[in-house]
């Protein structure tokens, strides 16, 4: 009787020991047999929301069931990736990654509600140079003018951003280390409503990227001043690097991708990866994204992963330095 009890135990505990790797394939070939809610965690309009959109569409028509885009706003991206840190690990709430919800506010806020690791990565979509734009009046034309601009008048520039801890913030942070100057950093919910401020002159100007600013500067809104990279993009070509006015070690740049919460199935995972890596190959969405000024990436979730590894070390190396401080 005791030997009939020990192996029905060994039998459970090896039974358990499987379950949920089945019961993962299992639900995963029947993924998703329900709408998919994608939280982008700025306000719309932005590039974040732009791309997830487009994403979105694709990802629907190919497996029949909507990806509503669900735009969580606040607090530099902690507050719609918190919702989703704590979401069921289903494959059915999604995150728009960007360096400032997944990487740069749980390093940089004390009371980050959740970490970098609470997140799966699932696809790296692409990456984009910030661009610095700046109110269509504003007199400096070029990086060197406003250098020159800001000494002369410290402290009274004000300098846009989506949020503390976004990667217009850190790209900021990176200019203000490499220059020396003073600037104020106003925070906003998200990218939209900040260049909006631009375009009415509440602030002078911000980073940003071509896929937020587009309308903007084909409308002569906004003036672009500078762009935070080594070589000039090729929908700007008429545009200054930072480094061709003398500004060395600030190229910035604002990356996204798809994630999801920790635990959530490896077999959703690669499904989700497997069509998202699809999708970015398709000759419309490549246009697009090429139209937007997205260096398309792709690739493994390990890849993603990596990436997103080196990028917490960037933003620990400003912290260490003091460029950057925990609040």
């Amino acid at each position: 009787m005791l030997l009939m009890r020990l192996i029905a135990v060994l039998f459970l505990i090896a039974y358990s020991g499987h379950a949920p790797a089945q019961a993962g394939k299992g639900f995963a070939s029947d993924y998703p047999h329900k709408s998919v809610r994608w939280v982008v965690p700025f306000t719309p309009g932005a590039s974040n929301d732009i791309i997830a959109r487009l994403v979105a569409g694709k990802l629907g028509e190919a497996w029949g069931q909507q990806f509503v885009i669900d735009n969580r706003g606040g607090a530099g991206g902690l507050i719609g990736a918190d919702t989703v840190a704590k979401a069921a690990p289903d494959g059915y709430t999604l995150l728009l990654s960007n360096p400032g919800p997944n990487v740069n506010s749980p390093l940089l806020s004390k009371q980050a509600p959740y970490k970098v690791e609470d997140f799966t990565p699932v696809v790296f979509f692409g990456y984009a140079p910030l661009i610095m734009v700046a109110n269509a009046s504003f007199p400096p034309k070029n990086p060197r003018e406003f250098v020159d601009y800001l000494k002369a008048n410290p402290g009274k520039v004000n300098w846009g951003s989506s949020g503390t801890g976004s990667s217009l913030h850190i790209g900021l942070a990176l200019f203000q280390a490499a220059t020396g100057v003073k600037i104020t950093h106003v925070p906003y919910k998200g990218t939209a409503p900040a260049l909006t401020d631009v375009v009415g002159g509440q602030i002078q100007l911000m980073y940003t990227t071509t896929v937020s600013a587009e309308a903007q500067i084909k409308a002569g809104r906004v003036r672009v001043i500078g762009v935070a990279n080594l070589k000039r993009l090729t929908l700007l070509p008429d545009a200054p690097t930072l480094s061709e006015g003398g500004i060395k070690d600030a190229e910035a740049l604002v990356w996204f991708g798809m994630a999801a919460p920790a635990k959530t199935p490896r077999a959703i995972i690669d499904k989700l990866n497997a069509e998202s890596n699809r999708i970015l190959l398709l000759p419309d969405v490549k246009r697009r994204l090429d139209e937007l000024g997205l260096e398309v990436q792709g690739g493994s979730p390990e890849q993603f992963a990596a990436f997103v590894a080196k990028e917490a070390e960037r933003i620990n190396r400003l912290i260490r330095s003091g460029a950057l401080t925990r609040e």
